[in-house]
């Protein structure tokens, strides 16, 4: 946990892999710490031959020593060279009383596990967060930069403070959905990491960017916007299908924000399209000095706003809100929302309809009458939110 790996074959083994400053490394600039063997008795020997060299030339490997050829190519001379070559790079490490060998310029371990292994070569994590918390990350390097992207996995918000491999560099937040980008000024630099407090709403991703030189944590700021509720947007709201799409022939009025897929009514539960949707809303008094968003809560699967005549942007994935400071005004507000979902629904409801009767077609089609519906449509809730960055 807590570290980057790639699969790696015999051929790119025999044919890219070189050693460079005690790392493996690829052509592309790639580099690795440690090379796992798999828990195999079994290696060509041409294979054991490019490790022996790899190993010599610097590098570390750990696992097992191999005992023979998997192939009949060369039997039984294959089998003979494996077992030499295999006694002369592992020696006398058993993995038992001893799991730690010197072989030229690198090292063959065994019998331990990669935890120890790392940090016998103290390679501390790349990314490391504590509990177990359901985030991923990916990490390149390019120039000066070093570049995290990082994934929350749940469908829930997380506060998570990871602790980053680059140290003496100001962490840097890129949007990776409106292209933003902005520093993070609460960090602390450790001797060769540094830890920052991370905010991701449900299934949200975005960069940590560190470029440019830093040293300390700037002022009182905080990383991610300290948000408050304005107001909820009750409806009601004035919801308008597409007929030529099987959809309801006039407006529709939804006292209450519901999904298409729950409704009793089939041109609703099983339309598949664009609808719009119209409310307004009132405010006494504006926010001051503070960025205003809409937020729309759960919509499937994508959706258009726009705001006093103003399209104000686009959402498709989380978190679903977007930037109405220019837009929103004192007094009433007319609030459009136009929403699309995919055509799954539709297809499960044609499939309950004699063939004839079918108006939608697909070559690959896996949704049957008892296949479950998509969640569609705009579910809410729909909310006005402040969001500062001061403590």
């Amino acid at each position: 946990e807590g570290y980057s790996y790639d699969y790696i074959n015999a051929e790119v083994i025999e044919n890219r892999l070189k050693v460079k400053d005690g790392k493996l490394v690829l052509p592309d600039g790639i580099s690795y710490s440690l090379m796992v063997l798999p828990p195999e008795k079994t290696m060509r020997p041409e294979v054991l031959k490019k490790i022996s060299q790899l190993v010599a030339d610097g590098a570390t490997i750990l696992g097992p020593r191999p005992e023979r050829s998997p192939s009949l190519q060369d039997y039984p001379t294959a089998d003979k060279q494996v077992k030499d070559l295999a006694a002369k790079l592992w020696q006398n490490c058993d993995g038992k009383t001893v799991k730690m060998v010197h072989f030229g310029k690198g090292m063959v371990l065994d019998g331990m596990t990669m935890e120890e292994a790392l940090t016998l070569l103290k390679v501390i994590p790349d990314f490391k967060i504590d509990g177990g918390q359901p985030v991923l990350y990916t990490h390149r390097r390019t120039g000066q930069a070093d570049i995290y992207f990082v994934c929350n996995q749940s469908d829930s918000t997380l506060a998570i403070t990871p602790s980053f491999r680059v140290s003496g560099k100001q962490p840097e937040w890129w949007d990776a959905v409106d292209g933003s980008t902005r520093t993070l000024p609460q960090f602390v630099q450790h001797d060769a990491s540094t830890s920052v407090p991370l905010k991701l709403a449900a299934y949200q991703s975005g960069f940590v960017v560190f470029r440019n030189e830093s040293h300390a944590s700037e002022g009182n700021g905080v990383n991610f916007p300290v948000e408050k509720m304005v107001m909820h947007v009750p409806g009601p709201w004035k919801v308008t299908f597409d007929g030529a799409m099987r959809g309801p022939v006039g407006p529709v009025i939804f006292d209450q924000l519901q999904d298409w897929s729950k409704s009793k009514e089939d041109s609703i539960k099983y339309y598949s399209g664009t609808a719009i949707y119209k409310t307004t809303f009132s405010l006494t008094s504006l926010p001051k000095n503070q960025t205003i968003y809409l937020d729309l809560g759960n919509v499937k699967a994508m959706a258009q706003v726009t705001l006093n005549g103003e399209n104000v942007g686009s959402v498709w994935t989380a978190p679903h809100q977007v930037n109405v400071t220019r837009a929103v005004k004192k007094g009433e507000n007319l609030l459009t929302i136009k929403v699309v979902n995919t055509w799954v629904n539709r297809l499960i409801g044609d499939s309950k309809l004699p063939i004839a009767d079918r108006k939608t077609h697909a070559d690959v089609n896996p949704y049957t009458p008892d296949s479950p519906l998509d969640p569609s449509g705009l579910m809410g809730p729909v909310t006005l939110k402040t969001a500062s960055y001061t403590k």
